[in-house]
């Protein structure tokens, strides 16, 4: 019992602490939120109480990630980042709550203040919500108001592609967003959007070329990307992705995908429309090529048609095997 009444009275003065609406007394206490939410003996009925666990988070994500004093911005994303540490996976379910502000806080006039917000938001990625789920729910900051969120998103995108890859995400979802920008009032973000889609390509390769020039791009436009592709690509700075172990290949027709329910945007590698492409199913190893113009099969079945063993294959090698064959 009274341990019981300890931990209650630990929680609701932890609460109390995040509630502090005076600006000197939040300096003072941020620290100590941080410490208290790290330390499970002090503070040990987090993960229990899910409505004070809900109250905390909004309050710290709308009240002081949101605030107009920097150091206060700082000290709240230190304590959703504390958050994170200790909730690891459990944190998912607060994405949604704190992805607003981090959101609007990539567009902060302080470098400090976009460099630590970035920082979180690829370690919730990381532990605790797939890059996937995350930027599923930051799309819509593509076409924010701020000039700087819109370049941070980009820079955002980029920073996502060099920790986790391209097979992380779809990308077929996020490019036409990108194309968008190249014709942004701002320079900034008309760079930011270009230097987005060559690191898509310097990850994902020529099927980005292809696949921009579907997108009904002014010729000029294109011309000037297709430039800064072809930059690359003589620099010798693509990303190879060798695919490790044994790897079932499954190829799927664009009807056979409509009817089984499979489009572009399941498929990973940075996928978009109707191009060939690898998905991973996790950790069997197996991908799916969906969408591909392959021999048809029965609408809705995968079949296997190749097994490759070869610890070092990359995808273009394994098209060029299959062109082969």
């Amino acid at each position: 019992m009274e341990e019981d009444e300890e931990e209650i009275s630990s929680m609701e003065y932890l609460l109390d602490l995040v509630l502090q609406k005076d600006l000197g007394r939040r300096l003072q206490v941020g620290q100590e939120i941080t410490e208290l939410v790290l330390n499970q003996e002090r503070c040990p009925g987090l993960e229990q109480d899910q409505g004070l666990l809900d109250r905390m988070v909004d309050t710290v994500a709308s009240s002081w990630v949101n605030s107009s004093n920097y150091k206060v911005v700082l000290l709240g994303m230190e304590v959703l980042s504390a958050l994170v540490d200790r909730l690891q996976e459990r944190f998912r379910t607060q994405v949604g709550t704190v992805l607003p502000s981090l959101i609007d806080r990539l567009g902060d006039s302080k470098d400090q203040v976009r460099e630590q917000d970035q920082a979180l938001l690829l370690k919730i990625m990381d532990q605790s919500a797939n890059p996937q789920y995350v930027w599923e729910r930051m799309m819509g900051g593509f076409k924010h108001k701020n000039i700087r969120t819109r370049e941070g998103l980009c820079l955002c995108l980029i920073s996502t592609l060099n920790v986790f890859g391209s097979q992380s995400l779809t990308l077929n979802k996020i490019v036409p967003l990108i194309c968008n920008l190249l014709g942004d009032p701002a320079s900034q973000v008309r760079d930011a959007a270009m230097s987005c889609l060559v690191e898509i390509y310097r990850h994902v390769g020529e099927r980005v070329r292809m696949d921009l020039g579907k997108k009904g791009l002014p010729q000029s436009r294109l011309n000037m990307i297709f430039s800064k592709f072809d930059e690359v690509q003589r620099s010798g700075n693509m990303v190879l992705s060798p695919l490790s172990g044994k790897i079932s290949v499954l190829w799927l027709t664009e009807p056979q995908a409509a009817e089984s329910g499979r489009d572009g945007s399941v498929c990973s590698e940075g996928s978009t429309e109707t191009e060939p492409v690898l998905h991973s199913c996790g950790a069997s190893k197996r991908f799916h090529v969906a969408a591909g113009d392959f021999p048809p099969v029965q609408a809705g079945l995968d079949v296997l048609v190749a097994e490759i063993f070869d610890s070092q294959l990359t995808e273009s090698e394994l098209y060029a095997r299959r062109e082969e064959d």
